[in-house]
């Protein structure tokens, strides 16, 4: 489900065989983010290479990792994220809550400032 990859100590997660996060898949992502979470000071990104669609359930599963994130003294990021889905947290005022940037590279340097 979630292909995770560790750069520098943080961590950077990706969907596996999948374009969407929707309901029938948010709450096995939703578990192995806060998963990660329970580790205190955790740094993830959630790279969203590829995701076309997320539906309400999925914009719940990030809001569930920042909450955990920010509980545990953790960081949450989003990277990678299409045009479309983009206008969804726009609309949703989303991109305010969410530290999002448009590639990978800018968004694993960003935690060391």
């Amino acid at each position: 489900m979630l292909e995770t990859t560790n750069i520098n100590d943080i961590l950077v997660v990706k969907l596996k065989d999948s374009h969407r996060l929707n309901a029938l898949i948010a709450e096995p992502v939703k578990e192995a983010l806060l998963e990660f979470f329970n580790k205190p000071n955790t740094s993830l990104v959630f790279d969203l290479e590829g995701i076309t669609f997320i539906d309400s359930s999925g914009f719940g599963v990030f809001l569930s990792a920042m909450k955990a994130a920010n509980n545990n003294y953790g960081q949450f990021k989003i990277c990678n994220v299409n045009t479309d889905v983009m206008e969804l947290f726009k609309l949703l005022q989303l991109h305010h809550v969410f530290e999002i940037y448009d590639e990978l590279d800018p968004c694993l340097k960003s935690f060391n400032q």
